[in-house]
């Protein structure tokens, strides 16, 4: 599963409530370069790479995806997510717009295409989303702005994914999370019928 949304929309928080009603989903965890910032720990938060260890990864093929953000790696380690789904276990990955058009054309005609489910979370209105932003209370006006900015050509996204949640009402859209899960897991491109496993 490759949830997407803008900063400020509450992503974070709805998929930590996702994984704690849905235990058996294992939680992607990404490699950058950048360093760990207070209270992070490696391997929870973030797979901490230096620069060379980073592109000696991708010369190797083993990013199934990954971008430069604000002068620093940020890349999703291709086994990580392929070792649980040829498992039969179901992943979660927490990447931005361009990381979701990486995987999906990474996995372009592989046996992980179809496996492949792709949900944006969005704010119920901008404004709503400006004002989650402006509580945070910890960016300046500037940063405020970029977010802004950048979320703008986010949402123009959202027509690439399967599922929209609107998160609003946070017990509903962790609610609705669960229902893509389940129905993801239901869809008849991506399981065998029961009855042909005699």
């Amino acid at each position: 599963m490759v949830l997407s949304g803008p900063s400020g929309v509450g992503k974070t928080t709805v998929y930590r409530q996702f994984l704690a009603r849905c235990p058996g989903v294992r939680f992607s965890v990404s490699c950058t370069t950048r360093a760990p910032r207070a209270g992070e720990t490696v391997g929870v938060d973030y797979h901490f790479l230096d620069r060379a260890d980073f592109q000696r990864r991708v010369a190797a093929g083993e990013f199934l995806e990954h971008a430069e953000v604000h002068g620093n790696l940020y890349g999703t380690l291709r086994a990580e997510v392929e070792d649980t789904v040829r498992a039969g276990g179901d992943v979660l990955l927490d990447i931005d717009v361009q990381g979701a058009r990486l995987v999906r054309a990474s996995a372009a005609g592989t046996p992980l295409a179809p496996s492949l489910v792709f949900v944006f979370v969005g704010p119920p209105s901008l404004a709503a989303l400006e004002g989650r932003l402006r509580g945070r209370g910890t960016d300046a006006e500037e940063v405020i702005q970029r977010r802004l900015r950048n979320a703008r050509a986010e949402l123009a996204a959202w027509r690439e994914y399967e599922y929209l949640i609107v998160n609003d009402v946070l017990d509903e859209a962790v609610a609705d999370l669960v229902s893509v899960l389940a129905a993801a897991r239901r869809a008849t491109c991506r399981c065998g019928a029961p009855w042909n496993h005699e």
